[in-house]
């Protein structure tokens, strides 16, 4: 019997040293809290505003492009005008007269026409600038942002990275000593409950964070570590008061905390 209560108590010391250390790694994962989501939205976000402000940039281009072959058709049409008022000059007939100012007034068309289009594309232009300015100060609003909540995150990394390895280290060790359906207890009720406390000390004839009563008798058997004992109404494994401290200590000297 004596091995039997020994072998209990080894279960709960080392499930309670579990709790502990995956605790402090719930901690520093609070520390962290929603960053590492805000940093990666803020990176999608600025890559979508990349995105947008390289395609303004090409139509711009493209726009700019198309008032230059605008303007070459105009620098075309006013040579082509300078050789007809020449051709005007040595007329033999009423068809060549004609013919040639038929020509004349065709490259008028195509001058006013090319002009008109310069118009429409200056303007486009304009508006496309209008909103490159909108997006770069987007840009710089939210890099600016980002670099903050980097800092912030990095800041809290740096210094929580080497207790985090050491805990998480310490919690497969600690697995390792447990057998397995009691881990897979252990996680399950983890999941279920608030904060994450799986295994919870009596305080005040109470399951910790709990206002139901334990009955004297069911608080003596806890006490005896003697078996493996679950609150009946929050599902979490209880631990008398006296091995939690004791527990306690030794988790914060082992992590230095």
């Amino acid at each position: 019997m004596a091995k039997k209560e020994v072998s209990v108590e080894k279960k709960l010391r080392a499930l309670y040293d579990l709790q502990l250390i995956d605790s402090r790694i719930d901690e520093i994962k609070s520390l962290r809290g929603e960053l590492p989501l805000e940093v990666e939205d803020l990176e999608n976000e600025i890559s979508g505003l990349n995105l947008k402000l390289d395609k303004v940039k090409t139509e711009i281009s493209e726009d700019e492009h198309q008032i230059s072959d605008h303007k070459q058709t105009i620098e075309t049409a006013k040579e082509l005008l300078k050789k007809y008022e020449e051709k005007l000059k040595n007329v033999r007939n009423n068809r060549e007269y004609n013919s040639i100012v038929k020509e004349q007034e065709f490259q008028e068309l195509e001058i006013q026409l090319a002009d008109k289009k310069i118009k429409e594309f200056k303007a486009r232009i304009e508006h496309k600038q209008e909103a490159q300015s909108s997006v770069n100060e987007r840009l710089e609003e939210r890099n600016a942002h980002l670099k903050a909540k980097k800092d912030e995150l990095d800041a809290i990394l740096k210094e929580t990275h080497k207790e985090e390895g050491l805990l998480q280290t310490k919690s497969s060790e600690f697995e390792k000593q447990i057998e397995e359906k009691l881990i897979t207890a252990y996680k399950r009720i983890r999941s279920n409950v608030k904060n994450g406390l799986a295994i919870v000390p009596v305080e005040r004839g109470a399951s910790g964070g709990s206002y139901f009563f334990i009955p004297p008798q069911i608080q003596l058997e806890i006490a005896s570590r003697s078996k493996i004992i679950m609150d009946e109404h929050s599902g979490r494994i209880l631990v008398d008061p006296k091995l939690a401290a004791e527990e306690q200590a030794k988790i914060k000297k082992l992590i230095g905390t």
